[in-house]
């Protein structure tokens, strides 16, 4: 195992920064030039990569108007069945090498969701650096296998996922030699509310695996990737659209450019605010550290006269002895005249070395 994934050059994992997704999904409409403008958008919010998905409807279902084909309460596509929703929402495969093109002119990472083996042949025609499992396919063992085999790094969505699920996802992954895994804590609710969210899970997901870990983000606003940045998480995925006002599949849900902006600038924050562990005083903290309290002679003090509660106090600034050897400096007599406003040390003590 590796505590890190190596996607076309880039470490990502622990102590890295954040490997920023933005997920194109159903965004593009249908339309190419809608598409390249994603890219070139997510590049200027300060995506890493953007992630497309790889299926067709008749890859993922098949045409049925019987109720298991119906989509049901709960979700923004009550009512439509599988198979039309797809239709709406695929990315056209012929559009993978036009989109991958772009993506290396703007300095962009473009990986995808393959959703079965034709899938993953296709983009390995395209010679794509990592691939991503859904949460929907995590108990899709064949397919992982797969995806495992082409030997590329693969990123797991969990949401739903039991304990034995992840286990037997892994399992399925590393046993056709698969060594770079990153598992995302994801909620599959569309959007996701914040207390579905359980981003304790993250650090969990680490100890529990020995994997690098990250977000599938489906909720409302950029204070959930935030969050888990300062958890752990070393991959951030976020639906990126151009415009909500624009209905479609994954709009509501989406972040629009200014906004995925600034979760970039907020997670770029926090992992500079993250640092390293460390006690004592701080570089920025110097110059200030005199503002600590100290002992000083607060009344003029003759040579032999003893040190009382009188005449020597703790007050700022920090040029005294420390504090906690008040006690020990109570009762002690003067080596020398002491004026006013002087801060004590040993060498005005009686009997200091």
């Amino acid at each position: 195992m590796t505590g890190f994934l190596d996607i076309a050059g880039r470490r990502v994992g622990p102590g890295e920064p954040a490997y920023v997704v933005a997920e194109m999904s159903a965004n593009h409409h249908q339309d190419l030039e809608k598409a390249f403008q994603i890219l070139r958008a997510a590049r200027e919010a300060g995506a890493d990569a953007v992630k497309i998905q790889t299926y067709t409807p008749d890859t993922m279902t098949i045409p049925s108007d019987r109720e298991p084909f119906s989509i049901g309460r709960g979700t923004l596509w009550e009512g439509r069945t599988l198979h039309d929703l797809y239709r709406e929402a695929h990315t056209p495969w012929e559009w993978h090498p036009e989109l991958g093109r772009v993506a290396r002119e703007l300095g962009l990472q473009l990986f995808s969701t393959p959703f079965d083996e034709t899938a993953v042949e296709y983009l390995e025609e395209m010679n794509v650096s990592v691939y991503k499992v859904a949460s929907f396919e995590l108990v899709d063992i064949p397919l992982i296998r797969c995806i495992a085999r082409t030997g590329k790094p693969i990123i797991m969505s969990t949401g739903m996922a039991s304990r034995a699920e992840i286990e037997d996802a892994l399992e399925a992954a590393r046993g056709e030699g698969a060594r770079e895994i990153a598992l995302l804590k994801c909620t599959s609710a569309y959007p996701a509310p914040a207390e579905s969210m359980n981003l304790r899970t993250i650090p969990d997901l680490a100890a529990s695996w020995d994997v690098v870990v990250g977000l599938s983000d489906h909720s409302f606003g950029i204070e959930v990737p935030v969050a888990a940045v300062a958890l752990g998480a070393a991959i951030v995925e976020k639906h990126f659209t151009l415009s909500r006002s624009v209905p479609g599949p994954d709009s509501a849900f989406s972040l629009e450019p200014d906004e995925f902006k600034a979760m970039v600038t907020a997670v770029r924050k926090v992992e500079q605010a993250l640092g390293s562990i460390h006690y004592g005083v701080a570089d920025h903290e110097k110059p200030i550290v005199v503002f600590r309290r100290s002992l000083f002679v607060v009344e003029d003090v003759e040579a032999g006269e003893e040190l009382t509660r009188e005449n020597v106090r703790v007050i700022r600034p920090g040029h005294g002895l420390a504090p906690k050897y008040l006690g020990d400096v109570l009762g002690r007599k003067a080596s020398r005249g002491l004026s006013r406003g002087s801060p004590l040390s040993w060498s005005d003590l009686e009997g200091a070395e």
